[in-house]
Parts: C-alpha cells; structure tokens; sequence
C-alpha cells in the first residue's frame, strides 16, 4: 500500500467535503499512525486515551462525536468493544486507488497531443498564421494543469492552517478557563482572610467583669454582656465578627444608662 497516494487520496475527498473539521483531521491522521504500525493490516485495536493523545482531543464527548462522523461518512468503519479490558477495532479503507482513475482519465489525452503539436511546429519553420494561432492555445492548457495542480497544494495547506487555527483557538480557551478558576480562587482566599482576619480573639469573663469595673458598672450587666455576645458567637447584629468587643461594651453601657 503506496501511503503518500493514500494520503493525497484522502486530503482530495477532505477538501471536498464540507461536513468535515480540524478536529477529525487530526483524528484521522492519529488513526492512521495507529494503521502504519500496524503495517496497513485491518483492523486496528485502539486505546481512546492513546488516541486522543496523539490527535490533541481532549473532550470524550467531542472525541466519540468525530469518530462516529467518521464512520458514517465512509472514512472508515468502526467497530467500538464496550468492554474496557478490550480495544475497540477500526478498519481504515485505502484511498490510494481512487487517484489511478483520474490519473489516466486525465493526464495522458491532454498531455501527449500537446507534445505532438509543439514538435511539428518546431520542425516546420515556414508556420502559417494559422499554425501560429494554434501554438498560443496552447499555453492555457498548461496553464490550466499547473493552476489544478496549485489549487489541491492551497487546498491541503488551508487545512493545516485550519488545524494550526483551531489548535491555538483550543489553547486561548483553556488559558481563560485557568485564569477564571484562578481570579475565583483568589476571591475566595481573600474573604476568608478578610473574616478570619476580622474576628476577635474572644475576652473572658473575668476581662470583661474588670472592663466594666473600670467604668464604675455593676458587675451584673458585665455578667449579661459575657452570656449575650458568648451565646451568638460573638457576633454584632447577629452577622458582624465583632472586631473590638471594648467599643462593644462601652456600647452596651450606653444603652443601659438610656
């Protein structure tokens, strides 16, 4: 099996085929690798992991989707296993036949005629008019092939660049993901840090009875204070860490007075 007319084959049917992307390109191609070590011999036993490896898939879902699209198109026939100690069996169809056809259809009847003009034209050196006429058409049929022959070399190179395209699409959407995951879990460390940060080491009651001593209040509204705030968690309004539980005090001195 000629692997290069294989190949040429199988970027001829691509570039004709609409339905197709980057994605089962290179899914392809990585099958193909599988393929060529086997030595070309069907079928092939695959390893999803090791084939999404090797062509860069890195969703399952999008990795079946293509391998399916595949089969139904006629690029290949897969034979999936269900059974994850066995490997499923893909057989690959050799394209490099498709190209002898057109090859001989194509080439010999516009090629040997114009070599048997030229060469007749070459030796008579008394040419009419007419015959000057027609050696001028002849050089947009050559051109004509050479212009075929430019048009699969761009078409196999904007599948590359399509390929190169969509892989560094894939990559700026994995690196925007990072940094979203990123900024979130920053976010998420500096509140933590902003509460643990703002909670009070919490006062015992002996502090507080001394606290409200200081400025002259009974001891049993030092004793209310304690239960109040130790029952809800030390918390202001039920919600608030309280950052300084003296202003606190001095708050509920206030209120008591009132």
């Amino acid at each position: 099996m000629n692997y290069i007319k294989h190949l040429t084959g199988f970027f001829e049917k691509v570039a004709i085929d609409k339905t197709l992307n980057p994605t089962h390109v290179s899914l392809y191609i990585a099958l193909f690798q599988f393929w060529n070590c086997n030595r070309f011999k069907n079928p092939i036993s695959i390893s999803r992991d090791e084939v999404m490896r090797i062509s860069k898939i890195s969703s399952k879902a999008t990795y079946h989707k293509c391998l399916k699209n595949l089969h139904s198109l006629g690029y290949i026939n897969y034979e999936p296993s269900y059974n994850p100690f066995k490997g499923s069996h893909v057989y690959l169809f050799n394209f490099s036949d498709d190209l002898k056809p057109i090859q001989k259809s194509e080439r010999k009847p516009k090629i040997e005629p114009l070599f048997e003009q030229v060469d007749e034209q070459a030796l008579n050196k008394s040419c009419t008019s007419d015959e000057t006429s027609s050696e001028q058409a002849l050089v947009p049929s050559i051109n004509y092939i050479n212009n075929t022959n430019n048009l699969n070399i761009e078409n196999v190179s904007n599948l590359n660049k399509q390929a190169k395209n969509f892989e560094e699409i894939k990559n700026f959407q994995l690196k925007n993901e990072n940094l979203k995951e990123e900024k979130s879990s920053a976010k998420k460390e500096e509140k933590e840090f902003v509460v643990t940060s703002s909670i009070v080491e919490k006062p015992k009651l002996e502090e507080v009875k001394s606290y409200f001593q200081e400025n002259n209040f009974p001891e049993l509204e030092a004793q209310k204070f304690f239960n109040y705030f130790s029952s809800n968690g030390w918390l202001v309004g039920g919600k608030t860490p309280m950052v300084d539980w003296q202003a606190a005090a001095q708050n509920w001195i206030l209120n008591s007075i009132n």
